[in-house]
């Protein structure tokens, strides 16, 4: 598949490799697929299991085919032997051993050998046979060698005639033993080249009806899909069945609605981004005019007044600087923090500030919070993680709609915060009526994790990515009692050596 240009935009480097995916999955035919693969393995096993039957039975056919001569010989043994003291003429002789294909016939009775006929004698013998028992192995090997090297050799055989202890033994030439056993190979060859065919061929048609078929199914979904993922009609529609392609096409659907469900998600998302850009700028452009006018407010002589401008001017400054993130947001992840040791207890005093809980709602607010301690974190991104958490303990606390404290319970939102050795671990403990089970389990999930109706969950969604950013560790902590808490916990950045060395000899 040919790599994307690096000049190329990311919808013209997916429509790339979209058409390179298609170019190769195009159908290949009946008979080039697997469907084909299919039909000469069927026709290669079969024939190599024909090849293992086939040496037993060319034995069988050559001990069969030298049995046969060896009962014609013993017939025309026993006649000739009925004519004794008589002797058989040449002529019938010749005639007789002519009609059993041999050059000598020998019978062997009551612990004799007789010499019953006999032409053109051979003056040696190049192998010999005994027919009483042959072992498989054997005989296999015996059809080897006539196959291979015979064909013009002299051999003996010799065996028992029937059920009698009359024995009979017969010279003669192994060529028409060879042509037969040749004959016999060409025949059981062919019919197995048609059993194999046979065979493979109702396995290719029933394969392709029962496998083949549902795969292209699913592929042709498949492609169909890929060139246009937002059509409902493209979805994969599977058959009834407890198979493993039913259940791949039951599992296909699924995936295509879920990508399909993301998709509009993502579509919907983009419009988003964009009308909060537009929305943002503007908003910036306010932002920048009030903190000007802001700014004079510190000249004022009023008590009050000077007591919440300070307050005023940072939280004037906060907004100015997320929306300056907020249009970079679509294009980058979170900025890295900008690291440094930030007193935990005024950043708690900053968020409840920004709270502003009303009195008459009943909602406490606790700090157990050390007056020294200290994180090693970006002050303004660790403010907004905790801040989204007791934004949200403190909806649940005072929404309207079922929630808040159940009985007697107090209302409260406790901010905890101890180190451990290296590590700060802050807790956002609330007495609200706790998350939803839908919530739970899509925890951390923007438009998705809200615990409340019309929520979006974004706030979950960005104090885990910038707890993640500090290389810390976020959860939501299950507790015995009603209520939702979560632990935050920052590790210290790890000191350099050429630091630790610095600091020793300031020390010293």
């Amino acid at each position: 598949m040919p790599a994307p240009d690096q000049g190329q935009t990311v919808p013209e480097a997916l429509t790339t490799v979209t058409d390179a995916a298609r170019a190769a999955c195009r159908p290949v035919g009946m008979f080039g697929g697997i469907s084909g693969k299919l039909l000469w393995l069927t026709v290669v096993c079969i024939m190599l299991a024909e090849v293992l039957i086939f040496f037993p039975s060319v034995a069988s056919m050559r001990l069969r085919w030298l049995d046969e001569r060896l009962n014609a010989a013993a017939g025309a043994a026993i006649a000739i032997d009925g004519l004794q003291p008589a002797d058989l003429p040449a002529d019938l002789q010749k005639q007789t051993l002519e009609a059993t294909g041999t050059k000598a016939i020998v019978l062997r009775k009551d612990g004799t050998s007789r010499l019953l006929a006999t032409w053109d004698m051979p003056a040696s013998v190049d192998a010999q046979y005994d027919l009483t028992s042959v072992p498989p192995v054997t005989a296999i090997r015996d059809a080897l060698d006539t196959l291979v090297f015979g064909g013009d050799r002299m051999i003996r055989v010799y065996g028992p005639v029937r059920d009698t202890n009359i024995g009979v033994e017969v010279l003669m030439r192994d060529k028409y033993l060879r042509n037969a056993m040749l004959l016999y190979a060409r025949n059981v060859f062919m019919l197995s080249i048609m059993i194999a065919l046979f065979t493979a061929t109702l396995v290719f048609f029933a394969i392709n009806r029962i496998l083949i078929r549902p795969i292209r199914r699913l592929t042709g979904s498949m492609q169909q899909f890929s060139a246009d993922p937002e059509n409902p009609q493209h979805v994969f529609v599977g058959e009834g069945g407890r198979d493993e392609l039913a259940i791949a096409g039951r599992h296909l659907t699924a995936m295509q609605l879920q990508l399909q469900k993301t998709l509009k998600q993502q579509s919907n998302l983009a419009a988003l981004g964009l009308a909060v850009s537009k929305i943002n700028h503007d908003m910036r452009n306010i932002l920048a005019s009030a903190q000007l006018m802001s700014d004079r407010l510190v000249d004022v002589d009023d008590p009050m007044v000077k007591r919440f401008a300070p307050k005023l001017l940072r939280t004037i400054d906060r907004a100015v600087g997320y929306t300056t993130e907020v249009l970079s947001y679509g294009q980058a992840s979170e900025s890295a923090p900008r690291r440094r040791l930030v007193r935990v207890i005024t950043l708690v005093e900053d968020v409840r500030d920004m709270l502003a809980i009303d009195p008459q709602s009943g909602v406490e607010f606790i700090e157990q919070i050390g007056a020294d301690l200290e994180v090693d974190a970006d002050n303004e991104q660790l403010f907004r993680v905790i801040h989204n958490l007791c934004r949200n303990a403190l909806q649940a606390l005072t929404s309207g709609n079922g929630g808040g404290s159940a009985g007697d319970t107090p209302r409260r939102i406790t901010v905890s915060a101890h180190r451990i050795g290296s590590v700060v671990s802050i807790t956002v403990d609330d007495t609200g009526p706790g998350m939803p089970q839908k919530a739970r389990q899509n925890l951390f999930a923007a438009f998705r994790g809200s615990a409340r109706s019309g929520g979006t969950g974004l706030g979950l969604a960005i104090a885990r990515e910038l707890v993640l950013a500090h290389g810390g560790t976020i959860a939501l902590v299950e507790k015995p009692s009603i209520g939702t808490q979560f632990r935050i916990e920052i590790p210290d950045r790890p000191v350099s050596l050429e630091d630790y060395r610095g600091r020793s000899l300031s020390e010293k």
